[in-house]
């Protein structure tokens, strides 16, 4: 059995996501990321680094594994699924997953702090993210131009990296002049295995959602980002 700590967040459903294609009994922890929950000392032990997601595999005597990325290529290799064996496919899946955790995720994520949650709004710095976000979805949207997937065969690096790009709008960032990547979005959303794997747990926000509820969830998750500066004493 899989211990998941998790929110709802990207990083935290690319975990469940994988977990519900691979059919792996899982135990659901939400951590209050509001209330500091993964900074504490219990969950500190399992990721020193304090952040989501993190399990634990009680089938190989209690096994702690940190990094949504490190966790992808845990489970592939646990159960031989989701990842070629023979060294060039992985490496392909790899290629793309290092892709997301070194772009995709990064830049996005930065493009959502200035765009959405940093208490002033710094022009040049939001051009600079979405403007980067762009120009990987565009590698992508080339890339899928030729192949339906990443990478071969669906893989852990169609999760990853679907996880972030379907929040494409949550960055101010349209995929319209993306056609090969819309495509690519919609099959995978179809798949069950991950509407089911968003849903642990929903997301506090929709891209659906009225503009009320997003300036709400905005607020909330900025005082959030100025927590963590004075935790760090400034920028």
């Amino acid at each position: 059995m899989i211990e998941l700590f998790t929110a709802a967040t990207p990083n935290g459903h690319k975990i469940s996501i994988a977990l519900e294609e691979l059919a792996l009994p899982y135990v659901l922890r939400v951590l209050d990321l509001g209330k500091q929950e993964q900074k504490q000392p219990e969950f500190l032990a399992i990721n020193p680094n304090g952040r989501i997601p993190a399990i634990i595999d009680h089938d190989a005597d209690v096994f702690a594994v940190f990094e949504s990325g490190a966790i992808l290529i845990y489970l592939a290799e646990k159960t031989g699924r989701l990842m070629p064996g023979d060294p060039q496919g992985r490496s392909r899946v790899l290629q793309w997953l290092m892709f997301q955790m070194g772009g995709i995720g990064p830049m996005m994520g930065q493009a959502n702090v200035f765009f959405r949650y940093f208490p002033e709004k710094i022009q040049p710095v939001i051009d600079r993210y979405q403007g980067e976000c762009a120009r990987l979805f565009r590698v992508m949207d080339a890339h899928l131009r030729d192949h339906e997937y990443l990478a071969g065969d669906y893989s852990i690096a169609d999760i990853a990296n679907w996880a972030w790009v379907r929040t494409h709008r949550w960055s101010g960032v349209p995929v319209d002049e993306f056609p090969h990547l819309q495509r690519w979005l919609a099959a995978i959303r179809a798949r069950p295995a991950v509407q089911q794997g968003i849903l642990r747990p929903p997301s506090s926000i929709d891209s659906r959602d009225g503009e009320e509820k997003a300036q709400q969830f905005s607020e909330a998750a900025r005082k959030m980002v100025e927590m963590g500066q004075s935790q760090k004493g400034g920028v």
